[in-house]
């Protein structure tokens, strides 16, 4: 179970690349600077996919868990 709290979730379970990070990109862009976005994918490529895409538009990866076949990512953002 993750340690943080979301101040927004976004599934995007069955959604396959690179709907996952359109989506996530369109989620944080309604977010205050330092809030954090959930999100919740079922695509093993979201595995890399959403790491990179936070590398390259600076926002923060703060945890990663793996549970029951999907992928949670909490994304800090910028």
């Amino acid at each position: 179970m993750a340690s943080v709290t979301a101040d927004k979730s976004l599934d995007t379970s069955g959604l396959n690349c690179p709907l996952p990070v359109l989506k996530t990109k369109k989620a944080l862009e309604e977010l205050q600077s330092g809030q954090i976005l959930e999100v919740i994918s079922t695509d093993p490529g979201s595995k890399a996919d959403i790491p990179a895409f936070c590398q390259r538009t600076g926002h923060e990866l703060v945890e990663t868990v793996e549970e029951g076949g999907k992928y949670i990512f909490y994304i800090k953002k910028k």
